[in-house]
Parts: C-alpha cells; structure tokens; sequence
C-alpha cells in the first residue's frame, strides 16, 4: 500500500511496511518503487521497509526542469522526515546509487550503510553527456522508441529470452513515465558531481553490487571504488549485466539483507 506527500505542493509518492530497523530503496532510471516489489515482500520480514517514486517516475509528480541529484536526496529526507526516521540504510540501484551518494554525503548522520546496486561515484564522462544530450533529442518525439530500446540493453544478452516477459513488463511499466519526468532526470544525471573523495572518507559501510556484463556500469570501475571506503563489500555477478534484482534475485537478495543485518549490529 502506498501513500502521498506533498514537497513544494508536488505529489511524493512512497510505501512503508514492515517494522524495526529502516531500509530505504530508491529505485533506478525509468523504473518506480514497484520495482522493488519481491524484496520489499521479503526484506519486510526483518525491517521497515521503505521505498520512494523518484520525482517524475511512478506516481510522483515532476519537480523541476532538471531533478538533480541532490534535488532528489532532498525529497528522500523529506519524506524520512515526516516518517520521524533518524537512521537507516539507504540501497539504490543505478540512478537511485547516485541519489544515495548524494544523500550520504549531504546527511550522513543518518546513515548505518549504503548499497550501490549497479550504480557508482563518477560523474558522467563527456561522451556519456553527449549520449544523454542525443538521448533527450530522441525522447521529445519518440518516447516510446526510446524506452523499448533502452530497457533490453540493461540485461545480459544471454538473459534476454529468459527475462522476456520481465523486460515487457518493464516497458509498459516505464511507457507511463512522462517525457517531461524522463528529461529532468537525464539532465540531473548528466550534471552530478563526482562523489570519489566522499568514498573515500566515509565511515558509512558500503555494498557494491555489480554486473560482470554491465554496459552501464563497466565492473573494473566499480572494482577501483570499492577498495576507497574504509569499510566495503562488494557481490560480483558473473552472468548478469545492469538488473541483478532480476537476472539474479536470489543472491543480490540475500547479499543485501545480510550486509543491512550487519549494519544494524
């Protein structure tokens, strides 16, 4: 069951269920809260399990011209806020990694641990930017395209049978997010700033997960982070590209519950 908030007279759409410690998900790049759906049923077994519509996706509203990063994190506190949260562990999949970054190094206090699920510190390099700037081009008149295209890319060819009625579902799911919501995200991606040096001066725990076959996230980046923070585990998935919550539920699940439990310790 979901519920609303209002943030600057803008609908925040969120789901809180379970009880105990606080595990927040923030979910990726033309995805919703819902695409936590099967961990949420299981990870509420052991915590408070909490999951936000980014700005522009799911049921929430657009914010801005371009949602930034720290925009977001923003919005995230906010609603933690109002659920009277002081701590918790935050887990982001690729966009929602680098909100999550943006978050911890903006309120670290409340943070026991983080998770970069297929996500990393870098900012965009100037051929990622020029990529996002022709994507945006295309999104103003052909959003559907896009969205069919982009979403068989984040799997690892071998998964693309397999997943296929994941990937459908994902489409038509993401088909509902506005151009405007697309946009504003694309643009708040390609300005982030770097969050290395905050990687490497943190105290907060953090779990990499990552995709031998990721072409988003390429894994000998995430390997050169994961030795920056002073406290860092990292799950490496062979025959899996940029969705572990699906080409490979089973161990991205019990990886971060784990790492969440020890978090808590």
């Amino acid at each position: 069951m979901t519920k609303t908030i209002k943030y600057k007279n803008k609908q925040i759409n969120y789901s809180d269920s379970g009880q105990g410690n606080v595990l927040v998900l923030l979910h990726g790049f033309l995805e919703s809260l819902e695409m936590w759906k099967i961990f949420s049923a299981e990870l509420t077994k052991y915590f408070r399990v909490i999951s936000i519509d980014l700005p522009g996706f799911g049921k929430s509203d657009c914010i801005e011209d371009v949602n930034l990063m720290e925009l977001m994190a923003e919005v995230v506190k906010f609603v933690l806020d109002s659920l009277q949260i002081k701590k918790c562990v935050m887990a982001g999949h690729s966009m929602g990694g680098y909100i999550t970054l943006a978050f911890a190094d903006k309120f670290p206090e409340m943070l026991k641990g983080i998770c970069l699920f297929h996500s990393q510190a870098l900012p965009d390099t100037p051929e990622v930017k020029l990529n996002r700037e022709r994507s945006i081009e295309i999104i103003k008149s052909q959003r559907e395209n896009f969205i069919n295209r982009f979403i068989p890319d984040l799997f690892a060819p071998s998964n693309l049978e397999l997943f296929k009625h994941e990937i459908e579902e994902l489409q038509e799911k993401a088909g509902k997010t506005t151009a405007i919501g697309i946009i504003a995200a694309m643009e708040g991606m390609k300005i982030r700033e770097g969050k290395l040096e905050f990687l490497s001066i943190t105290d907060i725990p953090v779990l990499f997960i990552a995709g031998k076959q990721d072409p988003r996230v390429p894994i000998d980046k995430v390997m050169a982070q994961s030795i920056l923070p002073k406290h860092s585990e990292m799950l490496i998935l062979g025959d899996v590209a940029h969705m572990g919550h699906i080409e490979d539920k089973e161990a991205t699940l019990k990886t971060l519950k784990y790492f969440v439990m020890k978090c808590f310790e």
